[in-house]
């Protein structure tokens, strides 16, 4: 990361102690932990004390201790953790200990904000103590409901939208207490307020260092698809495998699919039924450079999410030059402008997936670096400082503007 204090138009300013409340983090692997880590080093840069509340994954180590993410060092204050059953990583803080344990981290290190990530366990425990001790706070929403319930098949389908209810609920209830709320885009925002009692909820994109990333424009020499993240039912890899199989095999087409997670074992099972194994490839999880690696190499990026607050895989997808298909859902639209970086497909429509894929494998090389060179140009408005520098006015009370039209993106907020 490289260093911007000279560039943050908070120079000059006091430095803050910036306590972040998340029920994910590191070694978790998700766009929500990705995102904390790459905004609590930033501060950290500028800096700013920066004290991290999350899970611990080991319950080996807890407490107050030093951990480097994204090269800076962060005071961690981890908790004591049970992981959920049925699941092969998934954690969660004791909620009849939330309260207390917040209690104790806050008057022990008694920061200048708080800054919660997730409502749900942490996050509640966080407003409520942080309320009651007159700390600023600023909420930032990653949460679905309809996703965390694919992790609680325990609940029977007739009661699926009363605990989608349930969970709105529980989300206002904290993020009432914000002094202001942010989500990743307006789509999101808009996402939240319809369902829920909290309104002016501003639009902060998730922001990328995108100088960490190589914007290679030369023509590739093969048709790659590259799908990058979590291995999850709502980002329905299984239809962007089957899309692969319908492909025409003249085009010779590979698919690689960078990440690890709970559907691993099933994808695989898949692929061999289909007799894809000299097609496609499951990376499993894997190191940054190596991420990096297979975006550089790709041709295409694909992303059939129907559950994306933003898509921070997506951003790096665009920030290494690739045109990107991208199921028409959510807020993947702010990212991917049809016909002009790329393609948006029916979201679950297989065929529909594969003809759109098969359309930017075979145009003309004049239309594709068009392509590749908006999705440059469309990334470019989504700078991790301008993040920075939107996130350190909210801490301080100032007043944020969110225009809903930062750049050609229509979504971040700037000061």
């Amino acid at each position: 990361m490289t260093s911007a204090v000279k560039r943050s138009p908070h120079e000059g300013k006091p430095r803050l102690r910036i306590l972040i409340g998340a029920d994910t983090f590191w070694p978790q692997i998700n766009g929500a932990a990705t995102f904390i880590a790459r905004l609590a080093a930033g501060l950290a840069e500028r800096g700013h004390d920066v004290h991290i509340v999350a899970p611990s994954y080991s319950n080996k180590k807890l407490g107050q201790m030093v951990e480097t993410h994204e090269g800076q060092k962060m005071t961690l204050h981890r908790l004591y953790s049970w992981r959920w059953l049925g699941h092969p990583w998934l954690r969660f803080s004791l909620p009849w200990r939330i309260r207390r344990n917040s209690a104790i981290v806050l008057d022990r290190i008694k920061p200048d904000v708080i800054h919660f990530q997730s409502h749900i366990i942490i996050g509640r425990g966080m407003t409520i103590e942080g309320r009651k001790r007159g700390i600023r706070l600023v909420g930032t929403n990653h949460f679905m409901p309809e996703n965390l319930l694919d992790h609680a098949r325990i609940i029977p389908r007739f009661m699926r939208e009363k605990a989608i209810r349930m969970g709105w609920d529980a989300a206002a209830r904290s993020f009432v207490r914000a002094e202001r709320v942010t989500t990743p885009t307006r789509r999101a925002a808009d996402y939240l307020e319809e369902n829920t009692s909290v309104r002016n909820v501003i639009a902060v994109s998730c922001g990328i260092n995108a100088d960490g990333y190589n914007g290679n424009l030369e023509p590739k020499p093969e048709n790659l698809i590259v799908f990058l993240g979590r291995l999850a039912e709502e980002k329905q890899i299984d239809k962007l495998i089957r899309a692969v199989s319908i492909m025409d095999r003249e085009l010779n087409v590979k698919l690689e699919i960078v990440g690890g997670g709970e559907l691993e074992g099933k994808l695989r099972a898949l692929v061999a039924s289909l007799g894809l194994e000299d097609q496609v490839t499951l990376t499993g999880f894997v190191e940054q450079d190596q991420l990096r690696d297979a975006l550089q190499r790709g041709s295409v990026f694909a992303m059939p999410s129907i559950a994306e607050l933003q898509s921070i895989s997506t951003m790096e997808a665009m920030a290494s030059g690739l045109p990107v298909v991208a199921a028409n859902a959510m807020a993947l639209p702010h990212l991917v402008h049809d016909g002009e970086n790329g393609f948006l497909f029916e979201p679950g429509n297989i065929e529909d997936l594969a003809a759109k894929l098969t359309k930017v494998l075979t145009l003309p090389a004049k239309e594709l670096l068009r392509l590749k060179k908006e999705s440059l140009a469309i990334v470019a408005a989504h700078d991790i400082q301008r993040t920075l520098d939107t996130f350190e006015s909210l801490y301080r009370g100032e007043e944020v503007t969110d225009p809903a039209a930062l750049g050609k993106n229509n979504e971040s907020a700037s000061a």
